[in-house]
């Protein structure tokens, strides 16, 4: 397995419609959507945000993660992450944990974990320095992260969300040529990359 950086447009729109797709699922309703514009008008513009996958000897993508710089610059969080095995699949999640294991080691790399169980597989990937977030929220960082406190630790850049969802009311036609790329996306996901 290897990590590519998705940096062109059309491969980099098709992965993160189906990271989208895969973390919120259909039930979600617009959040994939409001996800990916939000993703790809802001942070990609910004160039604050870093779509990485895990892809085979062949090229095929394996799994996928999102990740955004903090405001300082010196950090990334991973705000988002999948595995694209099939769900039958003895250990479907062995690729994710493979890329954040490699990503917890060559990147300043801040997780969230919203439980014990995330926790434990935070660990699992290399994660080994934990702080008390609010809501019950722990806060991880990998080793080549700079921050010693969770303080200097800061969050990721963030975009609204619910701004991007009120413009998706008043702006028809933005909303559909968004929904046509989130579509078109999902329809033209590479089966290999590189």
């Amino acid at each position: 397995m290897k990590v590519v950086q998705l940096n062109e447009s059309a491969p980099r729109d098709a992965c993160l419609a189906r990271l989208c797709a895969e973390v919120y699922g259909q039930a979600a309703g617009l959040t994939p959507l409001v996800r990916f514009a939000a993703t790809r008008r802001v942070l990609f513009a910004q160039e604050a945000a870093r779509l990485l996958a895990a892809v085979d000897d062949t090229g095929r993508p394996q799994a996928l993660a999102l990740l955004v710089l903090d405001a300082a610059g010196q950090g990334m969080t991973l705000t988002l992450s999948c595995a694209l095995g099939d769900a039958g699949e003895a250990d479907r999640d062995q690729p994710r944990r493979a890329l954040i294991q490699e990503l917890a080691g060559k990147a300043p790399l801040r997780v969230e974990a919203e439980d014990a169980e995330a926790e434990a597989f935070y660990r699992d990937c290399g994660i080994t320095r934990w702080f008390a977030g609010r809501d019950g929220q722990r806060i991880g960082l990998g080793a080549r992260h700079p921050a010693a406190t969770l303080a200097e630790a800061g969050g990721p850049i963030s975009v609204d969300e619910d701004e991007v969802l009120r413009r998706f009311k008043h702006d028809a036609k933005g909303f559909e040529e968004e929904k046509e790329r989130f579509v078109q996306g999902l329809a033209s996901f590479p089966e290999h990359l590189g």
